[in-house]
């Protein structure tokens, strides 16, 4: 019953507009352009199957998804998850420790090499280091090498000056060329998320390209969820493109 209701385009849509929030089977209906009784048939099935909780007050029966189903998230679904890869362990080889003064050149010029490819970030030129320096949290802002040279790196930023959003974070990563396929990217995201946990970031968030299906996979498992996708979200040369927005809380919270 359940792949019967993910197989269905009216149910998946239901489902994705209670992923976040919960709803009334009245706005359900509004925003999907169909009548309440076919909002209940549809609601009714997906309760059946055990995807979403009902809940009766007055004459309102509100819709919630159930946390405890252990699906991907209805912007997973549509999009469709890449095939799952083993999960060994980072090689040996790969050590994480904190940015450095003389790692600076590298790590702008691994962050060119993303630029380049189009669908790592909306930026079209390196930022400069004063600028990088400035944003980036000090605490917060790794790198990973190989033999000695840096492989890639990690850095957080603060989503927001605010007092009310200390302990969130925008998280960046991104991995050379040359050694990506290594577990350079997994070292680093396990890497960041511990530190997050233990240095009192209680979320961290990331948006990332529709197309960069690898990388959604690799913060999936390091415990991230995705939230939902931005449509249309922003232009890069011109052209515009949708992301997944993703976050992990953390277990201590």
């Amino acid at each position: 019953m359940v792949f019967a209701c993910l197989a269905d385009p009216t149910k998946l849509a239901l489902l994705r507009s209670v992923a976040t929030a919960p709803a009334t089977i009245g706005s359900l209906a509004g925003s999907l352009g169909i009548s309440r009784l076919a909002c209940a048939r549809h609601v009714r099935r997906l309760a059946a199957a055990g995807l979403v909780h009902t809940r009766r007050s007055g004459r309102a029966t509100t819709v919630t998804a159930n946390p405890a189903q252990r699906l991907p998230q209805p912007a997973d679904i549509f999009l469709g998850l890449p095939a799952a890869r083993p999960q060994s362990p980072p090689l040996s080889e790969v050590e994480i420790r904190t940015l450095r003064p003389g790692d600076w050149p590298a790590v702008r010029r691994i962050y060119a090499e993303g630029i380049e490819t189009g669908i790592a970030t909306f930026e079209t030129s390196v930022p400069s280091q004063r600028s990088l320096n400035a944003k980036w949290l000090a605490n917060h802002r790794w790198v990973a090498t190989i033999g000695g040279e840096v492989a890639g790196w990690a850095a957080a930023a603060p989503v927001s000056a605010r007092p009310c959003y200390a302990g969130v974070a925008e998280t960046s990563l991104y991995v050379d060329a040359r050694h990506r396929g290594r577990g350079v990217g997994r070292a680093l995201l396990r890497h960041q998320v511990e530190a997050a946990d233990e240095g009192g970031l209680w979320m961290l968030q990331s948006a990332i390209f529709t197309a960069t299906r690898a990388s959604i996979a690799l913060h999936h498992a390091a415990g991230y969820r995705t939230v939902g996708i931005r449509e249309r979200i922003a232009q890069r040369n011109g052209t515009w493109h949708d992301t997944v927005l993703i976050e992990r809380r953390s277990p201590r919270r």
